[in-house]
């Protein structure tokens, strides 16, 4: 896909195989814990897989952060809609530990939410964060989010002893030209 999106200090655009051995280390760590990890490299083979395939069955997906100061991959932001899900997620991870801290993950989700809105026509997002999730719940308050009590919660149909240690955070709605703000 040609989709990009440059932000002052990103480039964003689909997955590419060349961001494997990347997203592979961010998986395989403990900087993944909030997200199911960490990943041995067959598992984080098959999260790679779903990040690279809702972009083909759902035509959008996670854009991977290309830090343009150094040329590399460094986190993942955007729209994500698995089966199953009662909203559309605006999700984001930071895979570098030296990006983090920076505001690149915030320059990160409000471009692609400004996307999400702008392109898709979705009015509003939302992000499932952990409970225990101190730097993701942060940045949803950075970028303009507050948890919204009254949102469904996920029912893929699988048991999850975590499904109720997550917070639904409410994005701000998108304004009549579907942006909802600048980079923060």
């Amino acid at each position: 896909m040609s989709i990009t999106i440059e932000t002052p200090r990103l480039m964003l655009r689909p997955p590419k195989l060349g961001d494997w051995e990347a997203i592979c280390a961010f998986l395989g760590s403990d900087r993944a814990r909030h997200i199911g990890g960490p990943y041995t490299r067959a598992k984080a083979w098959r999260g790679f897989g779903h990040m690279v395939g809702h972009w083909t069955l759902r035509g959008f997906g996670l854009f991977v952060g290309i830090e343009k100061d150094s040329g590399a991959p460094v986190l993942s932001a955007g729209p994500w809609f698995p089966e199953g899900w009662p909203e559309h997620e605006l999700a984001w991870s930071v895979w570098d530990a030296r990006a983090e801290g920076t505001g690149l993950a915030a320059e990160a989700a409000i471009a692609t939410r400004d996307w999400a809105y702008s392109e898709l026509g979705l009015s509003t997002l939302v992000s499932y964060i952990g409970a225990s999730n101190t730097r993701s719940a942060a940045l949803a308050k950075r970028v303009g989010c507050v948890i919204d009590p009254n949102a469904p919660l996920i029912d893929d149909g699988e048991e999850d002893a975590h499904q109720d240690a997550y917070h639904v955070w409410r994005h701000p709605a998108a304004d009549a030209d579907g942006n909802p703000g600048a980079y923060a």
